[in-house]
């Protein structure tokens, strides 16, 4: 039941949570629309843009340097745009040149072009949509619509200014707005609408991480309780009512083994994986790095040596050895400020092992402390009982050793 409870706490910290810093991830369905949207743009503006350089090569003479710049001012910005879209970043910037450098070129159109017959088509009219498109990818959504309505209606201006508003120019000018006008509108709508549905996709599943999320923890803070309440039924009630009613001097000492392993599941209930976990043999070596980690963990800093031979003995006796260490090193840090800790692990082979964990603190009187702290009695010497260990502590004014030892029996 712990272990299940582990892996629900592993999988939850795994899955970013809605305002975290995971933004790029939490977006997914969003980022994804923004792609497609700027691969069918590079598409559709590289054939338009295609069509009105070809236009715009032959309509002009060599030599036209006004012409000339126009042309450079549209083109470069579009051509930057295209790239943009195709490897997919600066995507905005790109689009956005591109959208306000159309217009500037727009309007000094009437200036620098000569005027052409009303059913001469010019080159810039190609180009009227993708500044649309190009908005779109770049502005808010109120900069689209005015991009999307307002182009249309300078263009036609410029028209009617290069026809010196006759009347053939109003009935084609009037055919090209209406056509520009729709299809821009049309263009903004779709794009904002597959945005809204990607933004919608993207929040639903936000909502779904955060509540599955909750349900996580609640069913681990669940499952959590439910194994405290077998735990304390199972051994702790057992142990006292055992206690009450022994009589006899057996059956005292067996109301103390009951008390004393109810004492070591209890302790070891703060540790990430209880004793009841896997036994597979773990070497001494590993116990020393568990060690020092307890010392990092805990900011103490320590002489930590391996001695004797190196061997193997089993996980629930390592577990139990390194969390009753690990309570002597935490006692070590809060009474005695760490003084000279020294930690030495002697191995014995496969026989068994030795760990003394020292200080050169204040020390103090065993005698006088109260059957009701635990971090020594359960984290230390019920702990180590329960894997047929043995835990003894010597202290004095010249500081304290805790020794704990376990053989092979």
């Amino acid at each position: 039941m712990a272990t299940d409870a582990l892996d629900i706490r592993e999988a939850w910290s795994k899955i970013p949570s809605p305002g975290t810093a995971e933004t790029e991830f939490e977006r997914f369905t969003g980022k994804r629309m923004e792609r497609i949207l700027a691969t069918v743009v590079a598409i559709g503006s590289a054939t338009l843009g295609a069509q009105a350089f070809v236009a715009a090569v032959g309509s002009f003479s060599r030599g036209d340097v006004p012409q000339i710049v126009v042309l450079l001012v549209v083109f470069i910005p579009l051509a930057a745009m295209l790239v943009a879209c195709i490897l997919g970043r600066w995507v905005s910037i790109a689009a956005g040149s591109f959208a306000v450098s159309y217009v500037l070129a727009l309007v000094a159109w009437p200036i620098v072009v000569p005027p052409g017959g009303a059913g001469d088509q010019p080159w810039i009219f190609f180009l009227v949509n993708v500044c649309v498109v190009a908005a779109m990818l770049a502005f808010p959504i109120r900069l689209q619509i005015a991009w999307a309505a307002g182009l249309p209606f300078i263009y036609g201006y410029v028209r009617l200014v290069q026809g010196s508003f006759s009347r053939d120019f109003w009935i084609t000018t009037a055919f090209d707005v209406s056509f520009t006008l729709i299809l821009g509108i049309v263009i903004v709508a779709l794009g904002w609408m597959f945005r809204s549905v990607a933004a919608g996709v993207d929040d639903a599943r936000g909502r779904a991480v955060a509540s599955y999320a909750s349900a996580a923890a609640a069913a681990a803070a669940e499952e959590e309780r439910v194994a405290m309440s077998a735990l304390m039924h199972d051994s702790v009630l057992a142990a006292l009512i055992a206690a009450e009613r022994a009589e006899s001097e057996r059956a005292r000492e067996l109301a103390v083994a009951m008390a004393r392993e109810a004492l070591t599941r209890l302790a070891n209930t703060e540790a990430a994986v209880a004793q009841e976990g896997s036994d597979e043999p773990v070497g001494i070596s590993q116990i020393v790095v568990e060690l020092r980690r307890a010392l990092s963990e805990l900011g103490a800093d320590a002489i930590v040596e391996e001695r004797g031979g190196i061997g193997l003995i089993p996980g629930r006796v390592a577990r139990a050895l390194v969390l009753a260490a690990r309570q002597a090193i935490g006692n070590a840090v809060a009474h005695a400020q760490g003084r000279g800790l020294h930690i030495i692990a002697t191995g014995r082979g496969d026989e068994g092992i030795i760990v003394a964990i020292s200080d050169t603190g204040a020390g103090f009187d065993i005698d006088t402390i109260g059957p009701d702290r635990l971090g020594i009695s359960a984290s230390i010497f019920a702990r180590m009982a329960g894997v047929a260990g043995t835990a003894d502590i010597v202290s004095g004014p010249q500081g304290t050793t805790v020794t704990l030892g376990w053989e092979r029996s």
